[in-house]
């Protein structure tokens, strides 16, 4: 529910602004829909209202992360003002979404906390998409954000996914072992990236 909501902000005015970032990343209109990308509203209560509107357990959202209850009992919207990454399970299941900022007003990427349906550790993004291909081809690259995997895939390299963290853990390996023989760590160039690297290779396999 949350991430229809979502997709159908971003088609919306309020939405303009992060139609224009995947305009300038070159993002087109197939892969938006593809990774049903959305857009969560700046109003601190957009969500929450249209959850009530179809009346949905407030506590189950806060529970999911979808709201925020602050020290006076209040709730407001956790996602605010971003543009909106939603990740799947492997079987296609909504867990969790990552938010990307569009302004300075914030860290630049924010993801759901930890629920019983969403363990970072477990969660692979772009798996559900990739998985065919990843059958098909024996082999997986596994890259560093959401916008890697997108671009990816557009310039058709289909077993594409990404880490939920900079490192890989042995939960996701555990995972891909079932799905691909050949491994492929490309994640950024960077000292970050590389020290990711060796620590994927260390702890992971």
């Amino acid at each position: 529910l949350a991430e229809n909501f979502y997709r159908e902000l971003l088609l919306k005015n309020e939405g303009k602004r992060a139609i224009c970032y995947l305009d300038r990343r070159g993002v087109n209109q197939e892969s938006r829909e593809k990774f049903c990308l959305g857009y969560s509203a700046v109003r601190k209560d957009s969500l929450k209202n249209h959850l009530v509107f179809h009346e949905v357990d407030l506590d189950l959202a806060v529970e999911c992360g979808l709201l925020r209850k602050a020290e006076n009992g209040s709730l407001r919207d956790f996602f605010r003002g971003r543009l909106m990454y939603p990740i799947h399970d492997r079987q296609g299941r909504t867990v969790g979404f990552g938010g990307r900022v569009l302004d300075e007003s914030g860290p630049k990427y924010i993801n759901t906390q930890a629920t019983q349906v969403f363990d970072k550790r477990r969660t692979l993004y772009g798996l559900d998409i990739a998985l065919n291909s990843i059958r098909t081809l024996g082999e997986v690259i596994i890259v560093e954000g959401y916008m890697d995997v997108i671009a990816a895939h557009e310039f058709g390299f289909s077993n594409v996914i990404a880490s939920m963290g900079t490192a890989l853990t042995g939960e996701q390996v555990g995972q891909l072992r079932n799905y691909a023989s050949s491994y492929v760590l490309a994640l950024d160039e960077d000292q970050a990236g590389m020290e990711a690297t060796i620590r994927s290779l260390e702890s992971a396999w």
